[in-house]
């Protein structure tokens, strides 16, 4: 055979097209939710990961506090300073992608309430004047987590972790 001679290609037939078709249908169909599901479990560690490390430095700084003879719970402004009770800023709230910390009244912090979640990524309130002294951080966020109510088997809301 020369070179200018050619043979025929060999094409796909319009079964063989469909088959593939339909297999990557049943693959996608099968891949996307488990991708959606593993980002929503990022989102709820991610932020229970933040929530726990916030307090756990709340709670030292009490302690140091306490021993000082200071309030025992860190303002705002402490909260949000770095070097102060956090050695980096807060990072942003997964479910809003927010970092800022909005300071809130004893009312929002007992309900933990959402408020201008574009705005705000994390509330905290504190009272070193009460009887005992309270401080209570939370994600300013309501959308479900991938956390169950242990009662109720309910998805729990990022405010409520």
């Amino acid at each position: 055979m020369t070179p200018s001679q050619t043979q025929p290609g060999r094409a796909f037939t319009l079964v063989e097209v469909l088959v593939v078709v339909v297999l990557l249908g049943i693959l996608a169909a099968v891949a996307v939710p488990a991708l959606i599901s593993a980002t929503s479990d990022g989102k709820t560690s991610a932020t229970e990961s933040t929530l726990m490390g916030v307090r756990s430095a709340i709670a030292s700084y009490r302690e140091r506090a306490v021993i000082a003879g200071d309030d025992p719970f860190p303002t705002v402004t402490q909260l949000t300073d770095v070097g102060t009770v956090l050695d980096r800023p807060i990072g942003s709230n997964p479910f809003t992608g927010v970092s800022n910390v909005r300071a809130a009244t004893l009312t929002a912090a007992q309900n933990r309430t959402v408020l201008l979640p574009q705005t705000f990524g994390w509330m905290y309130y504190v009272d070193n004047s009460s009887n005992p002294p309270i401080a209570i951080f939370w994600a300013n966020s309501s959308d479900d987590t991938t956390r169950s109510d242990p009662v109720t088997g309910d998805p729990v809301p990022a405010n409520k972790l």
